[in-house]
């Protein structure tokens, strides 16, 4: 038989995943986890499954509250910008306000991080932001996946997602339930776009107005991309100082969908919202893409949370003690409506 043509040997890192390089980045992001762990993390990082106590000592009566969600297109301004440390610190407080307004308290996260081309220093990047804001919502950080997937993700580019799982004593939930005709409604301002509508913005910024995200912007007062990555806010404190004080009936975060959508997630059958326009400050960066696009007031209130991350309905005869509480903690707030007869829907006057 003729002498057969000898072939290289093929290798995983030949296909594009190089192991080597995934395990250097995981050694190095092992130490950032291990910082937020508590005496209820079982074991380490690198197992199959992360093992989490769960203290039945604090809770008479837990239910546990879980939530998992994503960054978003967030991430194509962080790869432009080269700006990898915030975006962890985005998801992480997304997860924990969306299981904060039902009343519990944020035990354990698990993050997923997939790209093309792992690189060691961006996943470094990434997961410091992910440990930092797990430390300040007083959660730990016991596990995650990172995935190389050659051919499915650009270089340089990536996609975050996450896991929370928090708990709450049952008769301590939050579920809008006691939500009542007559209710105050209170807004708790945001920091920018938070981590929706950004398909929208970058449409906006990038293609009808035409600026990079490293220009500055006159109308924002800072550059394009500053103004886009401002850090999604964690509304934890000021709701755990509402809850523990019985002075709320039902809060909504305020994310995709913006308050049009997400507000009626909380209200009780029989019952809307009217909203006042105007009763709160409306950040520059919405008024800006307004004005680039014409977007209409509808587009704009179910798009954006508008300034508005959090909402919380307060009873009316309990409102002068929230409003103590929340000035005595130097809470900004604004009164931006009521609740009203309805029906599961949002009016704006």
């Amino acid at each position: 038989m003729p002498n057969e043509p000898k072939t290289k040997s093929i290798t995983y890192a030949d296909a594009g995943v190089d192991i080597s390089s995934g395990d250097r980045a995981k050694e190095r992001i092992k130490y950032l986890a291990q910082k937020t762990f508590n005496r209820n993390v079982l074991g380490g990082i690198g197992g199959f499954g992360a093992l989490f106590r769960l203290d039945l000592q604090r809770w008479k009566n837990p239910i546990l509250v879980s939530s998992a969600d994503g960054v978003g297109t967030k991430l194509k301004v962080a790869f432009e910008l080269g700006m990898h440390h915030t975006v962890g610190a985005d998801l992480v407080n997304h997860c924990v306000n969306d299981i904060g307004v039902q009343g519990a308290t944020p035990l354990f996260f698990l993050d997923y991080l997939a790209s093309g081309r792992l690189d060691p220093e961006v996943t470094e990047a990434v997961v410091t932001g992910l440990a930092e804001a797990c430390k300040a919502n007083g959660c730990a950080l016991i596990g995650g996946e990172t995935a190389q997937m050659p051919g499915f993700y650009t270089d340089g580019e990536y996609d975050l997602a996450g896991f929370i799982v928090g708990a709450v004593d049952r008769d301590k939930m939050i579920t809008g339930a006691g939500i009542k005709v007559g209710d105050v409604l209170i807004g708790l301002p945001s920091t920018g776009l938070h981590t929706n509508g950004y398909s929208l913005a970058r449409k906006l910024l990038f293609e009808v107005a035409g600026y990079k995200p490293t220009q500055y912007v006159t109308a924002l007062k800072e550059k394009a991309g500053a103004a886009l990555m401002k850090t999604h806010r964690s509304y934890l404190h000021v709701i755990q100082k509402l809850v523990g004080a019985g002075l709320t009936t039902g809060m909504a975060h305020i994310t995709g969908g913006g308050i049009t959508e997400n507000l009626p997630r909380i209200l009780p059958k029989g019952t809307g919202a009217q909203i006042e326009i105007g009763s709160w400050p409306v950040l520059p960066i919405f008024e800006h893409l307004r004005a680039l696009g014409q977007v209409s007031e509808e587009e704009m209130m179910r798009t954006f949370n508008m300034g508005v991350g959090l909402i919380a309905a307060i009873p009316a005869a309990k409102f002068t003690r929230a409003k103590s509480l929340l000035d005595r903690a130097e809470e900004k707030f604004y009164v931006i409506g009521r609740v009203v007869k309805g029906e599961r829907r949002v009016q704006y006057t």
